[in-house]
């Protein structure tokens, strides 16, 4: 299967981003815990990804609230079901992984959640930024805390008084 492969320059720095013919596979930051390695045969074609880099565009304008893209993240049946999930917090608002976990029917799946969601492949997209440690506290992301913080803050969200103290 072809990957095709752009990028886009945005207020956390260059995000990469591939598809193939199904969706939006990978959005990928500078720097990142889990790097994805994309394979050297992608093919480069901005043109597939108009649409991804509108709705992107708008999100970090505060003009988009949910994105409306055909995906295609690849995983364990499990991260997919987390993924899935993620989905389901809305802008603005915030999770913790132990309430994610209960939302996906298995309470003592904690650590397991953390892991789904440290692996996501379409940060932003899959809203993993918007899940927060049990006590309000951000803690890791893929793209760094740093990033977390700004994307928590750009969506204003309703715990984050908490978030951002010392």
């Amino acid at each position: 299967m072809t990957l095709f492969i752009d990028s886009l320059p945005s207020p956390i720095g260059m995000l990469s981003l591939a598809a193939d013919e199904t969706g939006l596979r990978y959005i990928r930051f500078e720097q990142e815990r889990h790097p994805v390695r994309i394979a050297d045969d992608c093919l480069p074609a901005p043109e597939r990804f108009t649409e991804v880099r509108a709705q992107l565009q708008a999100y970090f304008a505060g003009e988009l609230t949910r994105f409306d893209l055909p995906l295609n993240p690849l995983g364990t049946p499990f991260q997919l079901r987390v993924w899935q999930a993620l989905r389901a917090i809305d802008y603005g608002r915030t999770e913790s992984y132990g309430e994610l976990a209960r939302r996906i029917g298995d309470a003592k799946a904690t650590r397991a959640v953390g892991a789904a969601n440290g692996r996501n492949p379409l940060p932003i997209v899959i809203p993993c930024h918007r899940v927060i440690g049990n006590d309000g506290s951000l803690t890791g992301f893929g793209g760094g805390i740093e990033r977390k913080r700004f994307l928590l803050e750009l969506e204003g969200g309703e715990r984050q008084a908490g978030l951002f103290g010392a």
